[in-house]
């Protein structure tokens, strides 16, 4: 059997990200979480948050380390991961009614490309009203927040070239054109930001 997928980093940002996303989706009842990965999140999240529908998505590499966690949960409101990949066709219609979307350490590990595709989605799919939460690293005014993400953004580019922290000017313009305004931006652990925005 493949071991099961772990991260660090989810287990240390699972709390904080919670006590921000309980209140953001407190009206919601649907939400697509875009990059699974480990499903460390989605099994936390959806455990607290009952009334919404979690639904898991990632890339197809990604699918049976999702299934293998779910598998050891039990958790009504948490959905099995559908395929998803920003660039392509997204396995959504506009009558699924998904009225929140969360998506965490993604957006710096994708191509601009993607980025742009994934707005793009988010504008096709998201329900009027609908609420999005980003968790990651971002610039501000072209500057990196901490020494510590300088060096990280040095370890994603050597690692893949296409990949960086991305500027909170760029997103919020990507977000404009998707109908989409920026309602907080707030301060997480270790240098990070939780976006919360809204479609208009």
């Amino acid at each position: 059997m493949s071991q099961l997928p772990f991260s660090q980093s989810c287990e240390n940002n699972k709390a904080p990200i919670l006590d921000v996303i309980k209140r953001a989706f407190a009206q919601s009842t649907h939400v697509l979480e875009i990059g699974t990965g480990s499903a460390q999140h989605a099994t936390y999240f959806s455990r607290y948050l009952p009334h919404l529908i979690w639904q898991t998505s990632d890339q197809a590499d990604y699918l049976e380390g999702i299934e293998m966690r779910l598998a050891q949960t039990d958790i009504p409101n948490l959905k099995s991961p559908l395929v998803l990949d920003v660039t392509k066709a997204w396995p959504l219609t506009n009558s699924d009614s998904i009225d929140a979307i969360f998506t965490a350490n993604t957006l710096h590990i994708m191509s601009k490309e993607m980025v742009e595709a994934f707005f793009c989605g988010i504008g096709e799919y998201l329900a009027p009203t609908g609420q999005l939460c980003i968790y990651g690293p971002f610039n501000y005014a072209g500057e990196y927040s901490s020494e510590s993400n300088a060096r990280f953004d040095i370890w994603l580019k050597e690692r893949d070239h296409r990949s960086a922290i991305r500027d909170i000017e760029w997103i919020q313009a990507l977000a404009i054109d998707q109908g989409l305004t920026l309602t907080a931006d707030h301060p997480m652990p270790a240098n990070n930001r939780l976006l919360h925005l809204t479609k208009i």
